[in-house]
């Protein structure tokens, strides 16, 4: 409907001989100032030579009656053009919810699109920590609001299997006595990365063997090292997957940096002029570009990050064939790197930088501070979601209501998790709260999904006294919850387009609030409300709006709470 207006109001200016004009067509922030607001005579009066309020008089004149769907149109204070929608314009567009349940939201503006997501990227060796969480959790929503615009989304795991963080796990692994024929978990692991990390900084003399290693680990020269590491990045990648599991993630294509790091190399070598040497290493000069210099290949011989980066560029194109687009998410402390990093591309593959976006997200940050794996002073992310689903469970416990399953427990927890993190815009550091997190009373994933289970609940006692949803008995005005309902397509449009799953956030809050309101003061289970066929209608599309709402942003709507 936004762009139904701004096309009519465009032909207006046109037929006024007024030329076109960058203008807002918008949705008030007062209800009872119409459904959509329009600035347009504000901003072309002087194009036009006349004042706001003259000018808007011209267009509505000539609006009038020409736009489908528009009851009214009224002029408010010095020209700002406010659009009434007519009654049949909701009741259509629970029509559509009916007609399309699981497609409700969804648009083309995407589709035939190929768009590779890259999001999580965790190290083998180290721990799967809520940093981790955190990335998953972004990653997975812009997924699925690119998937909501109808483009084919590839979702895409980098992980650091080589480097010093490996060095320094492989050399805990043998302080501790782990062997490659041991029974070991992904715990002893995350204590022999921070062993041998501690050690790195404090032991010259284990500073040398961790060197030592990190060579012959990218080598793969020693045979009793190489199976202590396949050994651990086995282990590593299974607990990796677990996690995976419980997010409701699964990804399309698994890159590592094993595998990028010789061909990283070879592809500096072969561009002495955009990596000229300095010092032993070959550097990228970035202050040419306004940018700082960053080290492709280090004084050993050796890739850095930036130089496998390069090859994984090509290496995703060369897999899924040409794509469309590449988003990579990743913590914002990394984006100026980012930035040199893309400027380097433009010079290697200019057609793969150009198709390159970046992602950058804030840190989650908790009552003890940043976390740290270097120290293993880390929350694990399973043992995170395990907390929160257990305090789930004694909160629902506590109402008296029910004993929830472990699978409610947890969806619930990560429902938490999820709002908590997506609640403000993604490139914001975040505090978790765990008494906000699992409130039930408001902006929180609980909220959502504890209305969801609510409608579900009333729909059932409507049917049970023979009230079925009806769009025939529609009562002469629409309720102000039809008025929300309505916005979720623009709302899931909008967050794609500004890569801010927020705005889906909050949405939702506000639609689940206005329904609770809607639900205080309406009877729905009421076989004596002529109306009440309607309300179930409206419920009914409210609580679809939630379900695939929540879906989006990576979260299950359970049925009962």
């Amino acid at each position: 409907m936004e762009d139904v207006i701004r096309t009519a109001v465009l032909e207006v200016l046109e037929s006024l001989g007024v030329a076109p004009v960058d203008f807002v067509v918008e949705h008030p922030g007062d209800l009872d100032h119409g459904d959509y607001a329009c600035n347009v005579a504000m901003v072309a009066a002087k194009v036009a030579g006349i004042s706001p309020r003259a000018l808007a008089e011209k267009i509505v004149a000539a609006l009038e009656q020409q736009i489908e769907y528009v009851d009214r149109i009224e002029i408010a204070g010095p020209g700002f053009i406010n659009f009434y929608l007519a009654r049949d314009f909701f009741t259509a567009e629970i029509l559509r919810v009916q007609a399309a349940p699981d497609t409700w939201g969804k648009n083309t503006s995407e589709a035939g699109q190929k768009i590779l997501v890259e999001y999580t990227d965790p190290n083998p060796f180290k721990a799967f920590h809520i940093g981790h969480l955190f990335t998953n959790t972004v990653g997975e929503a812009i997924s699925r609001l690119g998937e909501m615009q109808g483009a084919d989304i590839r979702r895409v795991n980098y992980q650091g299997d080589v480097g010093l963080h490996v060095a320094h796990a492989i050399y805990g692994m043998q302080q501790l006595g782990i062997t490659a024929e041991s029974i070991f978990t992904a715990s002893d692991l995350g204590r022999a990365y921070a062993l041998g990390a501690t050690a790195y900084r404090d032991d010259m003399s284990a500073q040398s063997i961790i060197r030592d290693l990190n060579k012959k680990i990218y080598e793969r020269s020693d045979e009793a090292i190489n199976a202590l590491y396949d050994a651990g990045r086995a282990v590593s990648l299974a607990n990796f997957e677990t996690v995976y599991t419980r997010l409701g993630t699964t990804f399309s294509e698994y890159f590592f940096e094993s595998e990028m790091a010789p061909k990283g190399k070879a592809l500096v070598l072969a561009h002495p002029a955009v990596f000229p040497e300095s010092d032993g290493a070959h550097i990228f000069r970035g202050e040419e570009h306004g940018l700082h210099t960053r080290v492709f290949l280090n004084k050993e011989g050796l890739p850095t990050y930036e130089a496998k980066e390069l090859a994984l560029a090509k290496a995703k194109d060369d897999r899924f064939g040409s794509y469309d687009h590449s988003i990579i998410s990743t913590a914002k402390e990394i984006s100026e790197y980012f930035k040199v990093l893309k400027m380097a591309m433009s010079f290697i593959y200019p057609e793969l930088a150009a198709k390159t976006e970046h992602i950058g997200h804030g840190m989650v940050r908790l009552t003890t501070g940043k976390m740290s794996s270097r120290t293993g002073d880390v929350i694990l992310a399973s043992e995170f979601i395990d907390e929160i689903a257990a305090a789930a469970h004694a909160k629902i416990v506590a109402t008296g209501v029910a004993e929830p399953t472990p699978e409610l427990a947890e969806a619930i927890a990560i429902g938490a998790i999820k709002y908590a993190t997506l609640r403000g815009a993604i490139e914001q550091d975040s505090t978790f709260d765990i008494n906000k997190a699992l409130s039930f009373e408001g902006d929180s994933g609980p909220y959502l999904q504890y209305t969801h289970a609510r409608i579900c609940s009333v729909l059932e006692k409507a049917a049970a006294v023979g009230v079925i949803p009806n769009l025939s008995v529609a009562p002469a005005e629409p309720y102000v919850i039809e008025k929300i309902l309505y916005r979720f397509p623009e709302v899931i449009a909008n967050a794609w387009i500004e890569r801010a799953p927020h705005m889906l956030v909050g949405y939702l809050t506000e639609l689940a609030g206005h329904f609770n309101t809607f639900y205080a003061h309406e009877k729905i289970a009421d076989a004596t409300d002529t109306h009440a066929p309607y309300k179930a209608a409206v419920a009914d599309a409210v609580r679809q709006t939630l379900k695939n709402g929540l879906w989006t942003l990576g979260i299950k709507a359970p049925e009962r709470l």
